[in-house]
């Protein structure tokens, strides 16, 4: 049961000015300097009036592989994207991350945050990716913090004993399926509701405190 706050939270005091976007990347490979980006999936997260996480509406696109880019024929086979298929509707990357972007600098504004921060499941991996797009891109308005991240294998660890996604997912309530899995869209909104599942699980603990101390907390 949620109990009433008498101090209306926000966001932008939450996580030092961040607002937390979850990210989930597809890939031609491990190595982000020379394998290909091939999609992008961001859920920028809201907090409700009272203090609980909430995911907002995802904003995703494919990627075409910039010029010279490997792909991995193993990892295209995990993720079944066929990098050339025009159905893609595909984004050169410099467009690919002016759609993406724009969306998180909106959510950030709209929270009243600074600047957004990534949370992934193995966060250093998709924000390797992203970084690396930047660079090859010359981007100056990346919103997100260039090397600070939360990563949800920690998160589930703690707060469920699991570490992989599918059962971190599930460990918290919710549902997973492994034949949608490998999609960016699907990945990150999973991994977004594992991050709201842990931050909101302390919120309730922090307003059990509350209600018993008769402080108040934000």
């Amino acid at each position: 049961m949620q109990i009433p706050n008498s101090k209306t939270p926000r966001m932008a005091e939450r996580f030092r000015g961040f607002l937390p976007v979850v990210v989930d990347v597809e890939t031609g490979g491990f190595d982000a300097q020379h394998d290909a980006l091939l999609e992008i999936a961001a859920v920028p997260l809201a907090m409700d009036a009272e203090g609980y996480l909430r995911l907002q509406p995802t904003v995703s696109t494919h990627v075409e592989p910039f010029p010279g880019a490997n792909l991995d024929p193993r990892s295209l086979e995990i993720t079944g994207i066929d990098p050339y298929n025009p159905l893609r509707g595909a984004l050169a990357e410099r467009l690919a991350l002016d759609f993406i972007f724009q969306a998180v600098r909106d959510a950030v504004r709209g929270a009243e945050c600074q600047r957004a921060i990534l949370v992934g499941h193995n966060a250093a991996f998709d924000l390797g990716f992203l970084n690396q797009a930047v660079r090859r891109c010359g981007h100056k308005r990346n919103p997100f913090h260039p090397f600070s991240c939360f990563d949800t294998v920690s998160f589930g660890g703690l707060a469920y004993g699991q570490t992989v996604l599918s059962k971190a997912v599930l460990a918290a309530g919710h549902p997973f399926d492994s034949r949608e899995a490998h999609s960016a869209v699907y990945d990150a909104e999973r991994t977004a509701e594992l991050f709201c599942s842990v931050v909101n699980r302390w919120r309730q603990m922090e307003l059990f405190e509350q209600a018993h101390s008769g402080l108040d907390v934000v």
